[in-house]
């Protein structure tokens, strides 16, 4: 009687224990990102594909995509009383992601151990921080494999930074070639490249409902409408191909000039829009 009354008094202290506010249950929050064209899911497809998704922009050219990549990192999420949760923000083995649409584990990135909480908000950001962009094979060895290997290939060939987005496929009814990439790198004048424009994004979503970590996993579903590319709430960018100063298609050696009106859509101006593409869709509790 002894022992099952010292059990019954240990078992009482443990589940008081874990019910003190002041050890905080950790959780994960899965991310998942849904790339559309409006509201339908895009599908991929080559130059002679019959079935991949078409759209057609606010300037009326059909477009669509064989290929479709963006780094996320640098990401925040926002308590209920505003103060800021930050995920693995300088370590992009960790914090940082390239979504990959041909790629569909990709499309779900995992947070994990995030403290037991309410959160309104999620921040992130679309490409990465200047003071984070150099392809750093020491410090962050796994990022930097992911992003060069041969089916990714999200870094610039002469090796001074990430591309934040790749997006290669076709316009217009004659299929003309579309290579648009992204990325805080410009020509130095003497040959080579160095950072120039800032192309990152800083992205702050409203979530559709709270998402609250502690005894369940939630599952933040956040859109990124690729229509935006070419119909933005900044640009409606009309596709032209050649070399001159404000070509932009292909071949890609578009001016920065060019390259900042994709990066406006796609992440918004810093200024009055910090959604671009994106938006919070749903959250599964």
């Amino acid at each position: 009687m002894k022992n099952y009354l010292l059990l019954a008094a240990i078992s009482i202290a443990f589940i008081s224990c874990s019910n003190d506010d002041s050890f905080p249950v950790a959780n994960n929050v899965t991310l998942e990102f849904q790339n559309t064209f409006g509201e339908n899911t895009i599908v991929l497809g080559g130059e002679s594909s019959s079935l991949a998704s078409v759209n057609t922009s606010e300037a009326g050219q059909a477009h669509r995509f064989a290929e479709l990549k963006y780094v996320i990192s640098n990401i925040r999420l926002i308590k209920k009383d505003g103060s800021e949760i930050p995920y693995n923000i300088n370590d992009l083995d960790n914090g940082a992601t390239v979504i990959d649409h041909s790629k569909p584990e990709t499309l779900n990135y995992v947070l994990s151990n995030i403290p037991s909480d309410e959160y309104k908000q999620i921040k992130f950001g679309l490409g990465i921080r200047s003071d984070l962009n150099t392809l750093d094979e020491v410090s962050f060895p796994e990022f930097y494999n992911n992003a060069g290997a041969n089916d990714t290939e999200m870094m610039w060939e002469w090796g001074t930074g990430y591309r934040f987005t790749k997006i290669e496929g076709f316009y217009d009814t004659d299929n003309k070639e579309m290579s648009i990439h992204t990325g805080s790198t410009i020509e130095d004048g003497e040959g080579g490249h160095v950072q120039g424009v800032d192309a990152y994004r800083d992205i702050t979503l409203d979530l559709s409902t709270n998402a609250i970590v502690g005894n369940s996993a939630p599952k933040i579903t956040i859109k990124a409408d690729f229509d935006k590319l070419l119909s933005g709430n900044s640009y409606t960018i009309t596709l032209s191909s050649g070399s001159g100063m404000n070509d932009n298609a292909t071949p890609n050696i578009h001016t920065a000039v060019e390259m900042e009106k994709f990066v406006d859509n796609l992440g918004g101006n810093s200024s009055n829009d910090f959604v671009g593409m994106f938006s919070v869709i749903n959250v599964e509790n």
